[in-house]
């Protein structure tokens, strides 16, 4: 086995990690190295970074075209992405069957931010598909799928991590073939746009049960925050009826007020400080 593997991603890092001894990667292409951290310095890619740890070659072109040729003089057995964070046009897509790793149960949850959604929707099955690449966003027709129970208290990372171990299953029952594919039903799709920042805050106008969710979705790689700014790590629907949108602290928890039921803040991270127990930050910071 000779492949070519895209991404850029940390679950496109992981699930390298996990499949290189099958895939062979003759050549690893990702993005190129981005401004990170208050001091803006730029910072290979995740993929980039396992690549040069596991020994890979590397290419880092601005545009994935630019890479095409290269590609395509190497012959390879297997095109593989995941999480590049380009879309794919010609001649690659004509000239490769490109196998797209994909971290859900499409056609649930196409996009840029699927494993986010998973858990910001309450779902209680995810997965990994294999499917081919075309040019409509992550529509292409799916050859292996396979799925991952959500639990309770999954967080990104600890979801992201199994689907990252799901997609390596996945990817290698579709190199051994033979490759049966499946069209996706469009009725059924769904999308998971890319989250913004106003897709943090934690709006005390929506339910305790799906703001919980949303700390979870977001932790520990984007964060959750409150309005004035206060970063929410961890929490739980837990604690006295309040009107929605009020703080209050009691014998050191910290409550706030939503539109359905009291959320409690369990960890928080004030602007420009350590995260630490709600104990604690109630201990140097007035409600």
């Amino acid at each position: 086995m000779k492949s070519v593997y895209i991404g850029t991603s940390a679950y496109a890092a992981a699930v390298l990690a996990l499949s290189a001894d099958a895939l062979q990667p003759a050549l690893v292409v990702t993005r190129p190295p981005s401004a990170r951290g208050r001091g803006r310095r730029l910072e290979p890619s995740p993929v980039a970074a396992r690549a040069s740890e596991l020994g890979l070659e590397l290419a880092e072109p601005e545009h994935l075209a630019d890479e095409a040729e290269r590609i395509a003089a190497l012959a390879p057995d297997a095109v593989i992405l995941c999480a590049y964070g380009e879309l794919v046009r010609e001649p690659l897509l004509s000239t490769h069957e490109i196998l797209n790793v994909h971290p859900s149960l499409l056609p649930r949850w196409r996009g840029a931010a699927p494993i986010e959604h998973t858990l910001m929707a309450g779902d209680a099955l995810s997965g990994a598909s294999i499917m081919r690449l075309v040019a409509e966003l992550d529509a292409g027709p799916v050859c292996a799928v396979e799925s991952v129970a959500v639990e309770p208290a999954d967080d990104y990372a600890s979801l992201s991590e199994r689907l990252a171990r799901a997609g390596d299953v996945a990817l290698r029952r579709a190199l051994s073939g033979p490759r049966v594919y499946a069209d996706q039903d469009e009725s059924a799709a769904t999308y998971a746009a890319k989250i913004a920042a106003a897709d943090r805050v934690l709006d005390p106008a929506r339910g305790a049960i799906e703001l919980e969710r949303r700390v979870r979705a977001l932790h520990p790689h984007i964060g959750a925050r409150l309005d004035g700014g206060l970063g929410v790590s961890a929490a739980r629907v837990d604690g006295p009826p309040l009107d929605s949108g009020v703080a209050e602290a009691r014998e050191g928890r910290l409550f706030l007020g939503t539109a359905e039921g009291t959320l409690e803040l369990l960890r928080v991270k004030p602007a420009g400080g350590r995260e630490m127990d709600a104990a604690a930050y109630l201990r140097g910071h007035a409600v």
